[in-house]
């Protein structure tokens, strides 16, 4: 953006964007209003399969957990996205989706075994789900946003995993109700603020069962929360930084074993 932006200004300039399908993420200081149009445009001209660029205006709100967008170019907010293999269709304006936690992703369902009965809520739109089914396990698919269940079963289908996935439309805090269900695996992308599921979910996991649990920190209260979790019955067998979402605070990501 040199020699579009003042040099004063060019520092503020977005050091990077997200790619969802054909879709282009950015998010824009408002000391930039009057270049975001360039912005778009210049993204666009060095990538040439994005059709629609949406700059983020609003964080996630509400319970769908939706971001606000302003669309810069393009008409449509529907797109297909790839991932390791796996097509998903889904719409930015009424779903949330994450492209930065791809390998993350991966690297939990590569472990997911054929035998395995598997738990997942706040699925979304099914990037947990889809290539957890594909290795044969059986999945239960836990999405409170109508709109992303919707997308959810779309991307069942387009997947060929449909008779190996149970999708729920329902508030997760609802189904740890259901008593005498037990799974292998929880897979849990918990929204901000959620830590209070965990215990919850817990009596859903078989002993020597694994919980994928996924919770934003500071990294001074990580260790606080591996001896948290020991207290818990759960030994830490992994965790890892997923991506920074504040100043300071991280998306963590804890494998624990429930013992």
């Amino acid at each position: 953006m040199s020699g579009t932006i003042p040099a004063p200004l060019l520092h503020l300039t977005p050091k990077r964007f997200d790619i969802i399908g054909d879709i282009a993420v950015i998010s824009i200081p408002p000391e930039l209003d009057d270049f975001k149009n360039e912005i778009a445009k210049t993204i666009v001209s060095k990538r040439g399969n994005v059709r629609t660029v949406l700059n983020k205006v609003a964080k996630l709100d509400g319970e769908k957990r939706v971001g606000g967008f302003e669309r810069l170019l393009g008409s449509d907010t529907v797109t297909l996205h790839r991932e390791f293999g796996f097509e998903y269709w889904l719409d930015l304006n009424k779903v949330f989706f994450n492209s930065r936690l791809g390998f993350e992703r991966n690297r939990v369902t590569t472990q997911v075994l054929p035998s395995e009965n598997v738990i997942i809520p706040f699925c979304g739109v099914g990037p947990f789900v889809v290539p957890a089914a594909a290795s044969g396990a059986k999945i239960t698919a836990i999405e409170k946003n109508t709109e992303a269940c919707k997308w959810l079963a779309e991307n069942v289908r387009l997947n060929g995993v449909e008779s190996n996935v149970s999708i729920i439309n329902a508030d997760a805090s609802d189904i740890v109700n259901i008593p005498d269900i037990h799974f292998d695996r929880a897979i849990v992308p918990t929204p901000y603020s959620m830590d209070s599921y965990l215990p919850s979910i817990l009596p859903l996991v078989k002993k020597g069962g694994m919980v994928h649990f996924y919770t934003f920190k500071l990294q001074s209260e990580v260790q606080g929360l591996i001896d948290e979790y020991g207290r818990m019955g759960l030994e830490t067998v992994f965790y890892r930084r997923c991506g920074n979402v504040a100043p300071s605070v991280s998306r963590w990501v804890f494998d624990l074993l429930k013992r």
